[in-house]
């Protein structure tokens, strides 16, 4: 996996969180430094846990499917894609309350799930796990830090068109990894 392939990957699943940064931006109005690392911090540490969770569990039974590891990659891609393109054109509404342990746990975890599926994917792909369960983390920080930001200023604007673009990033990755390992691209 090349480093581009990383961070589209790092990109494509941090889109849900960084959506979700934008709603708790959108709650938060008076927002600073130490609530937007906070978001960060939650989504950041759950985007990075769940894909090695994916991965080790992927890997315990990558001998049995090895031959259809690239279908099943492109399948899950596709279907968290499809999802997420799904939930950017009608979006929910945003999820309102502070920043405690009770209120970010849940949003984490739930923002966290298809990290758990592209990890399972990335058990496929031979990829050094923890430097890019770290990229992927530290991607959906900033991403999410950024996104309290946005939503504070900005509004929800950026939140459907944010999931949406990571929806298809998702999905052409699977289709990239179906079109290599089937032989058609290099």
């Amino acid at each position: 996996m090349t480093f581009l392939d990383l961070l589209i990957i790092a990109v494509g699943v941090s889109m849900d969180a960084f959506s979700v940064a934008i709603c708790k931006g959108l709650s938060l109005p008076h927002a600073k430094l130490k609530e937007a690392l906070t978001v960060g911090l939650y989504f950041g540490l759950f985007q990075a846990i769940m894909p090695l969770i994916g991965y080790f569990a992927g890997s315990a039974f990558a001998h049995v499917i090895q031959a259809w590891d690239h279908w099943i990659a492109f399948v899950l891609l596709a279907i968290l894609g499809i999802q997420m393109v799904r939930e950017g054109v009608q979006p929910e509404a945003c999820p309102v309350g502070g920043i405690r342990f009770r209120e970010m746990i849940p949003l984490a975890l739930a923002t966290s799930i298809d990290a758990l599926a592209v990890g399972v994917t990335l058990a496929f792909l031979k990829v050094s796990i923890f430097s890019t369960v770290s990229f992927i983390g530290l991607a959906t920080f900033a991403f999410s830090a950024i996104g309290v930001y946005i939503g504070r200023f900005f509004g929800s604007r950026f939140q459907g068109p944010a999931q949406v673009f990571g929806g298809l990033v998702l999905m052409g990755m699977g289709l990239k990894i179906l079109l290599e390992h089937t032989g058609i691209i290099g």
